[in-house]
């Protein structure tokens, strides 16, 4: 990738939400929404397996989620199913995992070959990744279930895939789950009744 696709990336503001109960994720951060520059980038690194790329991303991903990183016991890669990994020739989520500076653990395991999220509609998504993961602790860890664990992917589209995972995370024992990615899909704001009638205002004069 050049200097202008990397150039094209928002740094700032990161992308940072905190949420309350009944949100399995307590924390979720991501450089850049998904569009633009990012999204090409994305796509060089998945569908053009250019691996290259994920040290960069990933020292982008670490530099905006410092603060959600900074008291992390373990970062876990979102796992592909094993089908999925074998045709791409890797995970991408682990790829980024690597240069976050914190241990990457392997937590989580996927039983259950779905379509991509990618392919649904919203509405879809939840039930597409339901009981498709499972705990997968090393069994040679002294520490098998960690306090804070971030969860580590690419895309974050409608956070099903990381609320999926991170149930899984929270029931295996881990007290808090935090998720960074390198994007985020923003659902375009609706308008108030008051702005439509603006904009329908400026449309007629």
């Amino acid at each position: 990738m050049c200097e202008v696709c990397w150039a094209g990336i928002r740094h700032a503001p990161p992308l940072d939400e905190r949420f309350d109960a009944p949100h399995a994720v307590r924390w979720a951060a991501a450089v850049d929404t998904y569009d633009g520059r990012m999204k090409d980038i994305i796509h060089a690194l998945k569908y053009d397996r250019r691996r290259s790329i994920s040290p960069r991303l990933g020292a982008l991903m670490r530099e905006s989620g410092a603060d959600l990183l900074a008291d992390a016991d373990c970062v876990v890669p979102v796992p592909l199913h094993p089908r999925r990994e074998y045709r791409r020739g890797f995970n991408q989520a682990h790829d980024l995992a690597i240069h976050l500076g914190v241990p990457v653990l392997p937590l989580l395991k996927r039983v259950a070959f779905t379509r991509s999220q990618i392919e649904l509609p919203r509405d879809e998504r939840r039930a597409n990744v339901k009981d498709v993961f499972v705990f997968f602790p090393d069994p040679g860890s002294r520490n098998p279930v960690p306090g804070v664990a971030v969860l580590v992917d690419d895309v974050s589209t409608t956070g099903a895939t990381l609320e999926a995972c991170a149930r899984v995370l929270r029931t295996a024992g881990v007290s808090e789950v935090r998720a960074l990615t390198a994007a985020r899909v923003v659902q375009p704001r609706l308008m108030t009744v008051s702005e439509e009638r603006g904009a329908a205002a400026l449309r007629r004069s």
